[in-house]
């Protein structure tokens, strides 16, 4: 067996090269996120505050007799965290964090299914190379893609903003109206039935009929392709990354649910019908929420 050539060496360090970055960025988000993301407490008291009726966190240590602030229905929470329960001032450094929060969350759910169309275009970007095309690293197009996601995050800060004034979110940034609650979901579920939101997810499903259908070469070319993904990509999820409005922006079984269920409808091969069957469940999901409001 001949060895392999130095040329064919480099691709294959190349493509490991892609693959152990992708696989840093998505694992430092993910630490980010379970670090608090710059809120003062963890995600699981976000999560343990999120859940735990609100009679149970406001109530004071002696209501309880036997326990002791972390203890009780409300889970092992800091005194900071039972602080941080009352709503935050919108300062400039505040809305910034928000803004970061929602893009590194964005990035930690959306890159793993992300990383079959990254590789595609690395491994085709390799080939161009080989037959004399400029060298264009795979991180313009990841660039391009994150770009995306960060102008959705801006939307979804504001969105954020504007709730919370109304009084419709609480302070661990849920829903507190089953009208909004119920709304969010419907709303969900039929866009998981509308012909945008399959076309879009027939992008984000057939790397290679992306790759096909709007290939372009150069750096810039690279940008306005990861760009394009990132739309194609958030026309698919935008509705159901706002559904973390209803679980908890900070809630991890929302933000781990939503994170897996993406990855499973964009690569299984009975995603599209898992996409639609779905969609039904959420909206008899809302409609149940209203009935039982009635």
């Amino acid at each position: 067996m001949a060895a392999a050539s130095p040329l064919e060496g480099l691709l294959r360090r190349d493509r490991l090269v892609v693959i152990a970055a992708l696989g840093a960025v998505i694992v430092a988000c993910w630490a980010y996120i379970l670090a608090g993301a710059g809120m003062g407490m963890s995600p699981f008291e976000m999560t343990a505050m999120t859940a735990a009726p609100p009679s149970d966190m406001a109530a004071p240590e002696g209501d309880m007799p036997g326990t002791s602030m972390g203890e009780g229905p409300a889970g092992a929470m800091s005194d900071m965290a039972m602080a941080a329960m009352a709503p935050m001032a919108w300062t400039p450094s505040y809305a910034v964090l928000m803004f970061f929060m929602w893009w590194i969350m964005m990035m930690a759910m959306m890159l793993p299914s992300a990383a079959p169309m990254i590789l595609l275009f690395a491994m085709v970007n390799r080939r161009q190379r080989e037959k004399g095309a400029p060298y264009v690293p795979t991180g313009i197009f990841a660039g391009g893609y994150a770009l995306v996601w960060g102008a959705f995050s801006m939307v979804a800060v504001a969105a954020q903003w504007g709730l919370e004034r109304s009084g419709l979110l609480s302070s661990t940034m849920a829903s507190t109206s089953v009208m909004l609650g119920a709304g969010l979901l419907i709303a969900a579920g039929l866009y998981q039935l509308t012909p945008l939101k399959h076309a879009c997810l027939r992008h984000c499903r057939s790397p290679i009929f992306f790759i096909s259908h709007h290939w372009r070469p150069g750096e810039l070319g690279a940008l306005r392709m990861g760009i394009e993904h990132g739309a194609f990509c958030t026309g698919c999820c935008w509705f159901l990354m706002a559904l973390l409005f209803y679980g908890g922006v900070m809630n991890l079984y929302w933000i781990v649910g939503l994170a897996l269920f993406v990855l499973l409808e964009k690569t299984i091969p009975a995603g599209h019908w898992l996409g639609g069957l779905t969609g039904l469940l959420l909206i008899a999901w809302g409609g149940a929420l209203l009935f039982a409001a009635a």
